[in-house]
């Protein structure tokens, strides 16, 4: 039988995967957006996962908060990424650095 630990375990190993993906990925702009949608992810399926074991729909309701901002960040991320490459023709994270003030 599934417990609550072994929901928090993968979510734990979930939400270290996107930290790793963070500092050992500083390159690719669509990868260090992926990761923090994976970390977004892993706290979700933790909310879900109390939310269930403790029988309160408060967790899913954050939920469902939470993928709304998500699919909001993501949908201009992207967008702020398709207009980057055009002017630039790169997304690089260090063929950025010209964006300081």
């Amino acid at each position: 039988m599934i417990t609550l630990s072994h929901y928090l375990a993968l979510g734990a190993v979930l939400f270290c995967l996107s930290v790793v993906g963070i500092f050992l990925n500083r390159k690719n702009v669509i990868i260090l957006l992926m990761c923090i949608e994976l970390m977004l992810l892993s706290v979700n399926m933790n909310f879900v996962a109390f939310s269930h074991f403790l029988g309160d729909g408060a967790g899913q309701i954050f939920v469902f908060f939470i993928l709304t901002v998500a699919a909001a960040e993501a949908a201009i991320g992207l967008a702020i990424l398709v207009v980057l490459f055009r002017n630039r023709s790169t997304i690089n994270v260090a063929d950025l650095d010209a964006l300081k003030g």
